[in-house]
């Protein structure tokens, strides 16, 4: 017996030390910073010092050189730990996986065909927008290259073959194509499986293919979503033209490695403008230099180059907006003014709104039971998980289907397999009210929380529940819209609350764009349908609206720094929807404030001309940098060259950012104050003078000197101060525990200039 108890303990301690040896042997990516300028002049190229002192060569996956100087390469944790002391190397990181960010738009952005931004920029004639996402599908209509000139000269870039993908796919629309999967490759056991993916730019996913032609797509006439959003569909800027680098893979995501390579390789390539809906997958933002988007974004930025990415689909929540680095333009998402209503109609003669995208047979007023399985300890059966539905319970009956855990339209084919003739998809708490329109393959109608709630009461009280679902459609001109949607990631700025986030929101629900012939139109593999366009919905949505509009403004202001732009884009924002209210937060049916919409939505009608702009140095954002703490070993990992910090440590209030922010702290009480700075650059009239508004938040006095700003065609740039003042006692700060306000400078005639104030108490992170 002893002797069975030893010979068990010694098994059990050899396979915990077996364990321990093959955690420390097992290959990971990891991706090196590395200090190029201490290359020793025996080698002739950073490859062979990389293969040489680094590490072997085979190993290597990607070499940077443009955005970021360093490589990634698959070494174990013990190797990656001691290439973190050597003495070049400015920093190590694992590679880490990120995930997207899942015809009327333009015109509801204030785009015209006659006059405007359309026509002044010739609809972003020879701008070039790389959009790092899951590649294009390059037969849809929305890239023909029909007129379109000859390729930009300034163009560097390639057309990359592969796997049904070669140089006959690319044209004058398409002038670009490249893929990155090294680091996916590396990471996955087996590597790409290439039974449901192209190892090469062609989109298996349809998200690439979405999201490009949201920015620049171009016309096509009778496009629609299986009869929905019947119209022309067209990109914000139709004429710009468009570099596809696949970074994301069908079923595994994006890697930071890949993605930084792709960063590298668009900007050497001479793309204009950056379009990248993708941000980190487990809710806690990195600091910048730990973050390969904002290190990989700082490098185009600062090579004049305009990078927009999503806000994150985590809203309603409190600081859920991703992509901080104030060198992004981050965007949220809004609805536009066309809806898609499904109407859930019960027994006792309510009808609750709803929307879907179900395209198959319509109920036609037929009323079926309805069951919701949710009872306690059901929780599986609520949220129609695979095979937990009882076909007894739910056979011939419409099934109430609590939203979250798996795939919407999933839910609907278990409903199917079980029996079910119809599904409503009921949203949770945390969803809100916000809807989100699916191309169901059973009769189906997602519903408000507050709906939901009501129609489960009616399901479990009535003696015979009975409901039908009314499908109308494509329905334009909705009012209110915009609306902030439910889902778009909000602030505070989780790292830097002195710096506004997001930026503004843009259309980003329920979107008709370009799609892949690869799946159908709800991605899941069972749906066999084939569509040229998809209605999707999501910040990544959202984010090519932006980059499509940065396109524009740079055609027609070709000088024009990133920070301009976007300056353009923030100060002109509409604070007012469709019915001239305020704007309204979808989840909550009350008013948003700028922690929901930044600095409002998106107006092209007014960003080609917005009088002033706040413009951003290089030297700025290092100032900034300083001013958070970072050493100055640590910003060289995102800079490239080495900075030197102020002996006095700066504000970071004070980046010349187009929204204000005044952070004071939670442990003082009484009155406090500060003083923040400002610049602004004429950009319109060289002989004008600016007036200032100031709308204070309640329990706060907000001073601007001096109130008038005077531009000659000698003066172009004028400073400001604004100080702001609070007394704690009578400070109201709302539910998201800030106050706002706005500082506004106008001219007397067409130019508002508005920034949001942000007035909080916390203490810096």
């Amino acid at each position: 017996m002893a002797s069975s108890i030893f010979l068990l303990l010694l098994l059990f301690f050899f396979f915990l030390c077996s364990s321990i040896t093959s955690f420390k042997t097992e290959k990971k990516t990891f991706i090196f910073r590395v200090d190029s300028g201490l290359k020793p002049s025996v080698f002739s190229t950073h490859y062979h010092w990389y293969s040489s002192e680094f590490t072997e060569g085979p190993r290597i996956l990607h070499l940077y050189d443009t955005v970021f100087h360093g490589f990634s390469a698959s070494v174990t944790p013990d190797d990656a730990e001691n290439l973190r002391n050597h003495p070049a190397v400015l920093a190590v990181f694992e590679d880490r996986r990120r995930e997207l960010h899942t015809t009327r738009s333009p015109q509801f952005l204030g785009l015209r065909n006659q006059k405007g931004l359309w026509s002044n920029s010739d609809y972003g004639s020879d701008v070039i927008i790389g959009v790092l996402d899951t590649g294009i599908w390059p037969e849809r209509r929305s890239f023909s290259d029909l007129n379109l000139g000859p390729f930009p000269k300034r163009w560097r870039g390639v057309c990359q073959t592969g796997i049904r993908f070669d140089a006959r796919n690319c044209n004058r629309k398409i002038i670009g194509a490249r893929f990155f999967a090294k680091g996916q490759q590396a990471a996955m056991f087996g590597g790409i499986n290439k039974t449901v993916e192209f190892l090469s730019p062609r989109d298996a996913d349809g998200h690439g293919s979405h999201t490009a032609s949201t920015a620049a797509g171009r016309q096509a006439f009778r496009a629609n979503m299986a009869g929905y959003a019947s119209g022309v569909a067209k990109g914000v800027a139709p004429k710009a033209r468009i570099a596809a680098y696949k970074v994301c893979w069908k079923d595994s995501g994006c890697l930071d490695s890949d993605i930084l390579a792709a960063f590298d390789a668009a900007v050497s390539d001479g793309v204009d403008i950056i379009s990248i809906s993708i941000g980190g997958g487990d809710g806690i933002p990195s600091p910048y230099y730990l973050d390969p988007i904002a290190i990989g974004s700082y490098g185009a930025a600062s090579m004049g180059v305009f990078v927009s990415s999503s806000a994150g689909n985590d809203g309603p929540n409190g600081m859920s907006v991703t992509n901080l680095a104030p060198w992004i333009t981050t965007v949220g998402a809004g609805t536009i003014d066309r809806d898609f209503p499904a109407d859930v109609v019960l027994g006792d003669g309510h009808r609750l709104r709803g929307v879907s995208l179900y395209s198959g047979v319509p109920l036609n007023g037929q009323m079926f039971p309805v069951v919701y399985p949710g009872k306690k300890g059901m929780l599986a059966a609520s949220l129609c998980m695979e095979n937990s539905l009882d076909a007894k319970l739910v056979r011939g009956k419409i099934v109430i289907c609590d939203r979250g855990s798996n795939p919407r339209v999933a839910k609907g084919l278990v409903v199917k397999k079980a029996g079910g003739v119809g599904m409503i998809l009921a949203n949770a708490v945390s969803n809100g009210e916000g809807l989100v329109g699916d191309a169901h393959l059973i009769p189906a109608s997602n519903v408000g929380s507050s709906a939901g709630d009501r129609i489960k009461a009616y399901a479990s009280t009535h003696p015979n529940p009975i409901a039908t679902i009314d499908f109308k459609g494509t329905v334009i001109g909705v009012k209110p819209a915009p609306v902030v949607a439910s889902f778009s990631g909000r602030g505070p700025n989780g790292l830097n609350p002195e710096i506004l986030k997001p930026d503004l929101i843009a259309p980003g629900v329920n979107i008709l764009a370009a799609w892949t012939d690869a799946v159908g139109p709800t991605g899941i593999v069972s749906d066999r349908r084939k569509t040229e366009f998809n209605i999707l919905s999501g910040t990544s949505m959202a984010c090519p609206h932006v980059s499509g509009a940065a396109a524009l403004l740079k055609s027609a202001h070709p000088d024009w720094t990133p920070a301009a732009i976007r300056s353009a884009m923030m100060t002109t924002a509409s604070l007012v929807d469709n019915s001239n209210r305020s704007l309204i937060d979808e989840s909550t049916g009350k008013h948003s404030t700028p922690y929901d919409f930044g600095s409002g939505h998106l107006n092209l009608g007014r960003a080609i001309d917005p009088g002033l702009v706040y413009d951003i140095t290089n030297d700025d954002y290092i100032t900034f940098l300083c001013s958070i703490g970072y050493e100055m070993k640590t910003i060289q990992v995102i800079t490239r060259t080495p900075v030197r910090c102020p002996r006095r440590k700066p504000s970071p209030e004070n980046l010349n950012y187009p929204s204000i922010t005044a952070l004071f702290p939670t442990s003082n009480r009484g009155f406090l104050s500060k003083t923040l700075f400002r610049t602004v650059t004429n950009v319109g009239q060289s002989e004008v003078v600016y007036k200032a508004k100031v709308e204070s938040p309640r329990g706060v006095t907000v001073i601007v000197k001096p109130s008038r700003l005077v531009f000659t065609s000698a003066i172009k740039k004028r400073s400001y101060a604004v100080t702001v003042t609070v007394d704690t006692k009578s400070l109201l700060l709302g539910e998201s525990g800030a106050a706002f306000g706005s500082v506004t400078w106008f001219d007397g005639g067409r130019h508002v200039v508005r920034s949001s104030v942000v007035v909080t108490q916390i203490d810096p992170l």
